[in-house]
């Protein structure tokens, strides 16, 4: 199946293209020549930009930046990325992300790589939620609810 490149997709797209629940945001991309090192594949920092582009794109989907207040700013605490394959310039993949764990001022997000129908990469972040000043911001409750509606996230 062909997958519009850098087109957020939803649960339906990611089931038409193999990929099981709890998975329900990916975007689709292939890898471009200056993302891969002089071993021939993709660099360990290309997947940590990927991911925050997915990031990005997914609190874009889920209205997470209006649902947080005004001014509210998103800050990566941790990131993390676990290489179990190596992927290769032109690869074909599918990046996922989901929430899986909410504390007070943060979440837990998972993310992970698949070529193929084969499982790469995965990662994980801890996005905090900061007021203007950066002090921490507890997570309202609209966006509590739209990422336990969206990835049955818990409560930690």
């Amino acid at each position: 199946m062909d997958l519009p490149f850098l087109t957020p997709l939803g649960a339906d797209d990611l089931r038409a293209a193999g990929i099981e629940a709890p998975w329900t945001f990916g975007v689709a991309d292939k890898v471009r020549f200056g993302e891969i090192d002089a071993l021939g594949h993709v660099n360990n920092v290309a997947y940590l930009r990927w991911y925050e582009t997915l990031r990005v794109e997914y609190l874009q989907h889920h209205q997470l930046y209006e649902h947080a207040g005004a001014d509210a700013k998103y800050v990566v605490k941790t990131v993390s990325a676990d290489y179990h394959a190596e992927v290769k310039w032109g690869a074909r993949y599918i990046n996922l992300a989901r929430t899986v764990q909410m504390r007070n001022t943060s979440f837990s997000m998972e993310y992970a790589t698949i070529v193929e129908g084969q499982v790469t990469t995965t990662g994980t972040a801890v996005v905090v939620l900061l007021n203007p000043d950066n002090s921490k911001r507890p997570l309202p409750d609209r966006l509590r609810a739209v990422l336990i509606d969206a990835d049955g996230a818990v409560q930690a």
